[in-house]
């Protein structure tokens, strides 16, 4: 049995990046698909046992479970030391993971939801208002990172996994292609992608039911 499990599915950019930290540190692991589809996070017993917050991904370790991408990848940080930021660095990786949450994964993951997971067409005007706000945190993003191989320098810290959770799904699904618009954002996920331990979402997270037509794992 693995040490540390991790309830997600293939589709969630946030339960992708405590996976790909987990992967890339070395720990073991193991992901544990839910029913997204089916809705089994808007249980009760699911939220009781699980996330009140009715969200993935969840950590369950030693008997207990946590939720929130970013409080996970500082615990798992903190207790391992992989990929912990230096002692000078802990306030500026939060401001990236929190900027992450607020921002750079939040206008990309809700842009993506409305251009590929919605039962029907999402009015262009919704689209076209989120795609605003995530080409401006991309923009950011990108100037930071024009000048430095990761986000807090020279080495990867969780900073950089939390806002790697959504930047590998398909440019198909998420509207963006990255690689022709973002150069500096582009060079960064290479060298992510160069991580020993690295994966794509889906291979990583071939588990649960999620969104897209077509593909479930059990």
């Amino acid at each position: 049995m693995a040490h540390y499990k991790l309830y997600c599915i293939g589709a969630s950019g946030n339960s992708y990046k405590v996976a790909l930290y987990l992967n890339c540190a070395g720990l073991d692991w193991e992901p544990v698909g839910i029913d997204f589809a089916g809705g089994v996070q808007r249980d009760a017993t699911w939220r009781g046992e699980n996330n009140a917050m009715g969200e993935v991904p969840v950590l369950e370790v030693e008997g207990k479970r946590m939720s929130q991408s970013g409080a996970i990848l500082s615990w798992l940080a903190e207790t391992t030391g992989h990929f912990a930021p230096a002692a000078d660095e802990r306030y500026e990786a939060l401001r990236w993971i929190l900027f992450d949450n607020h921002k750079f994964t939040n206008n990309h993951a809700i842009h993506r939801f409305q251009k590929s997971f919605m039962p029907e067409p999402a009015h262009p005007a919704v689209l076209a208002f989120m795609r605003g706000r995530a080409e401006s945190s991309f923009a950011i993003v990108d100037k930071h990172l024009a000048d430095r191989s990761f986000m807090l320098g020279e080495r990867p810290t969780i900073a950089d996994f939390s806002l790697a959770g959504y930047i590998y799904y398909p440019k198909e699904e998420t509207g963006f292609d990255i690689a022709a618009d973002y150069p500096a954002i582009d060079a960064w996920r290479n060298r992510l992608a160069a991580l020993k331990g690295w994966k794509p979402p889906y291979e990583m997270m071939p588990v649960g039911s999620d969104l897209r037509i077509g593909r479930e794992f059990k």
